[in-house]
């Protein structure tokens, strides 16, 4: 069965660098916030600033870099990019250790390695069109899914009790180590990269927009661009009123809180494992439409949570549901995207999806912040849920699998390997 067999080992070291990297990513889970609130007496609105202005300024930040990476190797680029969020996060130990570190620092840290994680996953996923035949790439979203969500699992609360043991800053300089290790794992691939033919010109501005314009141009992405930005945005921004509800309302202690956000994603586990089984019996169509459509229907509940043990069982259920149904879409929506991209963009149209994504993602947080607090955190909740009932309504209506990759083909031809 294609989904037990093994990809090669190049993709065996590229999952593997992809592992370590996501797992010191996880290991670090909201580390700024901490060292904002534990080392420099940051208030809510500072802790909200961060959160939100790192990844907006890092998605606007990581446009540009978007048709340069796209006539560059991709395996290069992601060593760098690795190495330069290894430096940067280095430096906040090491300003810490010298009594020197500001809130300024730890925004310009988030900015640079929000724009390297959206530098990142764009030449990652143009390279992994190009080193998995395409009646893999289901099969490798699906192991990146499940490793996602095990590190999802297991890092926050072992990140926590470091944070405890070791110090505020100890999970960031984990997370530096582990970009080098990720970096080192790249590098050990070898092997030919295809020649990139770069462009006679140079790049316009209008190139800059040629990722958007290829996915609002293409009948299936257009929809599935929608509707990922609102969906991810919309549970993005629901996070922060059920915190305030469960921790300081309902009193759940902190480790109940991360209980229940570490369990459910099991549920991603089983979800990735489900996605290849469920397109090879009912198609890719059906599956992103019915996942999708689910994966709506669960964040509504949480309006209703209550004290005690029945609050905590209802928000591990719900969450449990959420992210199984996003573990069986995510992988697929990945493999549809690059199966419907030419090579020739992938990089730009992976740039332009991310930065909309984040953009959409911190403006909507910050609303939401504003929101709870005019209202309270279950009317925000509610709201929440109402929306996102809707967003099934963006979803593709019509299968545009067909000829999907003949079309890709024939406007991307795939150029010579060279000898590096």
């Amino acid at each position: 069965m294609a989904r037990g067999r093994s990809l090669g080992r190049r993709f065996g070291w590229l999952w593997g660098a992809y592992a370590v990297s996501t797992a010191g990513t996880w290991l670090a889970f909201d580390a700024f916030a901490l060292i904002a609130v534990l080392v420099l007496d940051a208030g809510p609105a500072q802790v909200a600033l961060l959160a939100a202005v790192g990844p907006a300024v890092g998605a606007v930040v990581s446009v540009p870099l978007g048709p340069w990476v796209e006539v560059r190797r991709k395996r290069p680029v992601m060593i760098a990019t690795d190495l330069v969020r290894c430096a940067v996060l280095l430096s906040v130990p090491l300003a810490f250790a010298l009594g020197r570190l500001g809130f300024g620092q730890l925004l310009l840290v988030s900015v640079a390695v929000a724009a390297a994680d959206l530098t990142f996953n764009a030449a990652a996923g143009a390279y992994l069109k190009e080193l998995v035949p395409g009646r893999d790439l289901l099969v490798a979203n699906g192991r990146f899914e499940a490793t996602s969500w095990t590190a999802a699992m297991v890092g926050p609360p072992l990140g926590g009790a470091a944070v405890g043991l070791l110090g505020p800053v100890t999970t960031v300089a984990a997370d530096a180590v582990s970009h080098l290790l990720s970096a080192a794992g790249l590098r050990a691939i070898g092997g030919p990269e295809k020649r990139v033919v770069r462009p006679v010109a140079r790049p316009k501005a209008g190139d800059l927009a040629a990722g958007w314009r290829h996915i609002l141009a293409d009948p299936a992405l257009r929809p599935l661009f929608f509707n990922t930005v609102l969906f991810n945005a919309l549970v993005m921004a629901g996070t922060p009123p059920l915190l305030v509800l469960m921790v300081g309302e309902l009193h759940f202690a902190p480790w109940q809180y991360a209980l229940a956000f570490a369990l459910p994603c099991a549920g991603g586990l089983l979800g990735s494992r489900l996605a290849p089984r469920l397109v090879a019996r009912y198609g890719g169509h059906r599956v992103l439409r019915a996942a999708g459509t689910l994966r709506a229907c669960w964040p509504l509940a949480l309006a209703l949570t209550g004290p005690g043990t029945s609050g905590l069982v209802l928000v591990v259920l719900v969450e449990f549901g959420l992210i199984t149904c996003c573990g069986v879409f995510n992988p697929v929506l990945a493999t549809h995207r690059l199966e419907r991209t030419p090579a020739d963009r992938v990089t730009r149209t992976l740039s332009a999806w991310s930065a909309t994504g984040k953009a959409t993602t911190a403006a909507v947080t910050a609303l939401w912040g504003v929101l709870a607090g005019l209202t309270g955190p279950r009317t925000a909740l509610a709201l929440t849920g109402l929306l996102l009932l809707a967003t099934p309504l963006l979803l593709p209506r019509r299968d545009h699998t067909a000829g999907a990759g003949a079309r890709t083909a024939t406007r991307a031809p795939e150029p010579e390997p060279d000898g590096g």
